[in-house]
């Protein structure tokens, strides 16, 4: 058997024409093929505007600047995520706050929420980044009803979760990263992703003057608009109004991540039939403490059991060639972020999670016997 990594990605033939085709074309970078995987990307997740940047780092930094964050102004986010959650915070000055994670769905506790919002007596808080950890749709719908109540934007941090959705309270489909109810979203393109890009990101909205303002920063805050220019030298004229980045996407990439956007569907469709044998492999062993859930809408980027002896099974599993991964260490006990807290009372359900958590491979050209085979290993470790 070999080496089964937690996740993988699929280069086909397709892909490897789509970006020959741009190999040989007038355009590797700020080109056609950039805005296609921006408008097709916008269909499939059902936005108004899709800006494709250099990575997800990238998106959620521009969401930040866009969106006005000021130092000292406080942002709430989940400690179970990767770092850039709350990194984009820190960028723009402001102040990190966690929320302890609800053990059941692994995704930010709001009712914890709406007890810190409750005594935010001065106004601090700016702002909440909900992530869609391992694929699973943050209500969203909630979420808003909790913002409208405090004056807060939302940034969906939906990198795990292109192709997910939530049902509202009316029972409508509500895809991640739609902008009916976040101000923004951003995914990844990172190769463990559902789409592969080899590196990159996408911001979704419905709001124009956002869309227009992340275009500026995305290249060096060079105005876009004509019209809004200050003077007019000639064809050549260019105009820096503004601090920007260059967090642009080349068109290498965009053919890639359109091409894989393709079979986006199909991907999402294998991801849940694999998890759904996760499911039924281990839902009455006496070592498992949680599992991920099969609800509808979950994107799958990840599966997650909860074991006890997680630290020997994960030992086991490296000698056995199965390349299981820890998702996530809680942002808080970052040296970076770590404060005087006690964790154990502040972040309870974190931290039980972390002590625990395991994220099996998983990814669509995972086969049967490889499934199987870690299935077994693991039944192993406990016999």
């Amino acid at each position: 058997m070999k080496k089964i990594p937690y996740g993988s990605h699929l280069i086909t033939d397709e892909d490897i024409s789509s970006v020959i085709k741009v190999l040989k074309s007038d355009f590797l970078t700020q080109g056609p093929s950039v805005k296609l995987f921006e408008d097709s990307f916008a269909d499939y997740v059902g936005s108004k505007f899709a800006i494709a940047v250099s990575n997800g780092t990238a998106a959620l930094h521009l969401c930040t600047l866009a969106l006005g964050l000021k130092p000292g102004e406080k942002v709430i986010t989940t400690p179970i995520t990767f770092v850039a959650s709350a990194n984009c915070v820190r960028y723009c000055g402001g102040e990190v706050e966690f929320v302890d994670i609800d053990p059941e769905t692994y995704l930010i506790d709001l009712n914890k929420v709406e007890d810190l919002l409750k005594k935010d007596i001065k106004g601090i808080y700016k702002g909440i980044i909900p992530v869609d950890f391992a694929g699973r749709a943050n209500n969203l719908e909630e979420v808003r009803k909790l913002a409208n109540e405090y004056g807060l934007w939302i940034i969906e941090d939906a990198c795990h979760s292109p192709g997910g959705y939530f049902n509202d309270s009316l029972g409508n489909i509500q895809k991640c990263g739609n902008g009916n109810f976040a101000d923004l979203a951003i995914f990844s393109f990172h190769p463990v992703k559902h789409i592969a890009a080899g590196e990159g990101g996408m911001i979704t909205t419905n709001n124009e003057i956002l869309y227009k303002r992340i275009l500026n920063l995305r290249t060096h805050g060079i105005q876009q608009d004509l019209t809004k220019r200050l003077k007019f030298d000639g064809p050549w004229y260019y105009e820096m109004q503004e601090l920007g980045y260059n967090y642009r996407l080349t068109d290498i990439q965009a053919a890639l991540g359109s091409s894989q956007l393709n079979r986006a569907q199909f991907g999402i469709e294998r991801r849940k039939e694999i998890a759904e044998r996760y499911r039924n492999a281990f839902i009455d062993k006496n070592f498992i403490y949680g599992q991920s859930g099969i609800v509808d809408g979950h994107a799958y980027h990840l599966y997650i059991l909860e074991v006890e002896n997680r630290n020997e099974l994960f030992k086991y599993l490296r000698d056995k060639d199965i390349f299981c991964q820890v998702h996530y260490i809680p942002a808080y006990r970052m040296p970076y972020y770590e404060s005087n807290k006690d964790k154990k009372v502040f972040y309870s359900n974190s931290e039980k999670y972390y002590e625990r958590c395991i994220s099996l491979p998983i990814f669509p050209h995972l086969t049967l016997q490889e499934q199987d085979y870690v299935i077994n290993t693991i039944c192993e470790f406990y016999e």
